[in-house]
């Protein structure tokens, strides 16, 4: 082995140390951590309140079969459709002879309310509208307007639910959120009700009884009806009119319609016919206050209950437009994942049956190259990754820039006593100068970097190589792999880099837009190194940066699958995310840096308006949107069908394990670890989310993330070389 004294490169062409940076400021410091947790309560709350306002009551249902009454009193059985047990009252009040009284129930609609309030207005005929709180404070517009025109407003709960099969505390809370809406929508409260599925009060039994009469110690008057049109069936305008026609003629009657739950379009046709009728027969309109005896059972209401109102009805509005929005970009993000796993399955197929042939007809490229492995404090990988080039099929060179390591790294690296292996010490100066120290004091042309935990295969070097012979290449992409997968969470980023870090360099090989060269295990030429103005340290990703850099120097980068490498990845969540977090930031900052790529011409603006899209679309804002999957999943368990959910889940789940099974069978994988990938999509990813949230909000917050090393175990092995498919 040979020592190499330090030396002191040109001052015009050293690079750079590190920049000092400042630490974190508290303030900054809970802003990265708050905002992520304010985004995350505001969207569980404006799902809560969109779920709950919008589940239960589907529409058009038949009304609930009374069962046989014991304790219902004759004198409501055989009375009136409106029934009084306030203040221990027990009353019914009948609709008098020639008195039609025009209810409709479950709106209001945005659609069809309107139009019946129209046709109500046109003829000057009051009608009475049950309205659900749900409605109510998704259209409060619509029913101010209604309740402006002088029309009857009644409570006929918050979600439509049978209030008979409900606890206390249930139908509590559908009359006060219900109350809620009216107060926020037209700022008046009601003690008019109907129970929904209710009918004529000869129907009524036992449970439906002791629900009137609770509901008569809340202080509600309870509406009944004479006749049902059974408008919802839609049986026609025709027969909807003969329903609502009093039989026999001249009898009073309370007339069951519905202005919300499907298409009522029958029902606005029916009111043209039967309105004109009933009037031409001397039949008057009446509500159902004056039935009571009193002029309204509506009542304006206070400040505080206004405002509370106004403020729930505000919740639902955003919470819909927010739903809305949601679901569009999920969408959107939906399409592009899934035109994504199509992409990378077509062009890594493609890219796996294509021939290599040599360019220009150039031999192999068997000359030496240089080896560089920038070193801080890698006591415990050192020597597996030194043996583990020594074995190299290859003519290699090994330059260890050790980094100011403070754990005895060089001196280790020194008493392995391996031929052909430099050692050279420098202040810590950071592994970008680390880089361009072992590059200045290269022998050969062609240089190797990887990082200090990574493990060669015997070939690995010969293989990377090998795209130089075509003199227009600057650099070329090696295979890394993670070299302790033993372990779940290994297992995790194992899928990973296999799927996503593999299959999307197969397809960045093609369109001659590679975004990054791993350090794991990269070949560069000296001179494109040079052009492209050495490793920068503006960045946290100098891997990225000088992978960009290289594009607008004007040099071409390849991928070669079967250069292999095992890299030591992060063995707990908390290095994982100190990892992945610095990752995010650099390559964010590396692509903010190359920008002006967009506008240049020849492989630089190739780049720049393919590259950088690409990996701002697949690698930035997919993956901040893909979270609504996760999201909207939870939100239909909750809210919506089940069933659908899992399928569509599942069917995600499905997608992603397809393109998984390609890549482990082009990388030549046992398809084994795959049995992880339902708990990576749970855990896992979830993680990597918060992680890009994280970063993003630290570039827009515009703080320096310092550089963050992660403790490392040395538990790399080199396994036994898979049989990968030659590209």
């Amino acid at each position: 082995m040979r020592r190499r004294p330090e030396r002191s490169p040109d001052r015009s062409s050293r690079p750079s140390g590190p920049r000092r940076t400042r630490a974190p400021l508290a303030p900054r410091h809970r802003f990265r951590i708050v905002v992520p947790l304010v985004l995350l309560a505001f969207v569980a709350s404006v799902l809560l309140v969109e779920g709950y306002t919008t589940r239960g009551f589907a529409g058009d249902q038949d009304v609930r079969g009374g069962r046989p009454a014991t304790g219902v009193p004759r004198s409501i059985a055989d009375g009136g459709p409106v029934v009084d047990t306030t203040n221990d009252h027990l009353r019914t009040y009948r609709t008098p002879a020639k008195t039609v009284v025009l209810t409709f129930d479950d709106g209001p609609d945005p659609t069809w309310t309107p139009r019946i309030q129209a046709v109500l207005d046109r003829y000057g005929t009051p009608g009475t509208f049950f309205v659900t709180g749900q409605q109510t404070a998704r259209y409060p517009d619509v029913l101010r307007r209604v309740v402006r025109s002088g029309h009857e407003i009644g409570v006929h709960t918050f979600s439509h639910p049978d209030l008979t099969t409900r606890s206390a505390s249930d139908v509590d809370r559908e009359l006060a959120l219900t109350q809620l809406a009216l107060a926020g929508a037209a700022g008046v409260h009601t003690s008019l009700m109907r129970m929904p599925y209710s009918s004529i009060t000869s129907a009524l039994d036992d449970q439906a009884w002791s629900m009137t009469r609770r509901l008569g110690e809340k202080g509600y008057v309870l509406a009944f009806i004479d006749q049902d049109t059974n408008d919802w069936r839609r049986p026609g305008a025709r027969a909807i009119a003969d329903a609502a026609t009093p039989s026999p003629p001249g009898r009073g009657a309370v007339v069951l319609l519905h202005d919300a739950g499907g298409d009522r379009s029958q029902t606005v046709e029916a009111l043209k016919t039967l309105i004109p009728r009933l009037q031409a027969q001397g039949y008057r309109f009446t509500t159902l206050a004056e039935l009571v005896g009193t002029d309204t059972l509506t009542s304006p209401v206070g400040t505080v209950d206004l405002w509370s109102g106004r403020i729930f009805v505000a919740a639902v509005t955003v919470s819909g437009t927010a739903v809305t929005a949601v679901s569009a970009l999920l969408l959107v993000v939906g399409s592009l994942v899934l035109a994504r796993c199509v992409l990378l399955i077509v062009l890594a197929r493609h890219h796996a049956r294509r021939r290599r042939p040599d360019p220009g007809g150039h031999r192999p490229v068997t000359r030496p190259v240089s080896v560089v492995i920038p070193a801080y404090n890698e006591k415990l990988c050192i020597p597996k990754t030194l043996r583990s080039l020594a074995a190299s099929d290859h003519p290699i060179e090994i330059i260890v820039v050790d980094d100011g390591s403070r754990d005895g790294t060089a001196d280790l690296a020194e008493s392995l006593a391996l031929e052909n292996v430099t050692v050279v010490r420098q202040p810590n100066s950071g592994k970008p100068a680390a880089l361009n120290t072992g590059v200045l004091r290269a022998s050969h042309d062609l240089v190797v970097m990887l990082d200090a935990d990574t493990v060669f295969a015997p070939s690995t070097v010969g293989r990377l190589v090998q795209p130089f012979a075509d003199p227009r290449v600057g650099a070329v992409a090696g295979n890394a792999k993670v070299g302790n997968r033993r372990r779940l969470l290994g297992r995790w980023q194992h899928i990973e880099y296999v799927m996503g870090f593999n299959l999307d360099r197969r397809m960045y090989d093609l369109l001659h837009c590679m975004p990054t060269i791993p350090g794991a295990v990269g070949a560069f030429r000296a001179e494109a190194l040079r052009d492209a103005g050495m490793v920068s340290a503006d960045t946290l990703a100098e891997d990225t940066d000088i992978t960009m850099a290289l594009h607008r120097a004007g040099w071409e980068i390849r991928y070669v699958p079967d250069a292999l490498a095992w890299t030591e990845a992060p063995s707990s969540l908390r290095e994982l995310w100190r990892q992945r977090y610095r990752w995010s930031y650099g390559t964010m900052q590396a692509a903010w840096k190359h920008r002006h790529a967009l506008l240049e011409r020849g492989p630089a603006g190739r780049f720049g308006r393919l590259g950088l899209p690409l990996l701002a679309v697949f690698q930035i804002f997919t993956p901040l949107l893909a979270p609504l999957i996760d999201i909207l999943a939870l939100y239909g368990l909750v809210f919506g069908n089940r069933l659908t959910t899992v399928l569509a889940w599942c069917g995600v789940l499905a997608v992603q394990a397809v393109c998984a099974a390609y890549a482990f069978h082009l990388d030549g994988e046992r398809l084994r670890p795959l049995w992880a990938l339902p708990l990576q999509q749970v855990v896992y990813r979830q993680v990597m989310y918060l992680v890009l949230t994280q970063a993003c909000l630290t570039a827009i917050n515009g703080y320096r993330l310092p550089w963050q090393r992660l403790k490392r175990s040395g538990d790399v092995v080199l396994p036994p070389q898979p049989s990968t498919r030659r590209t």
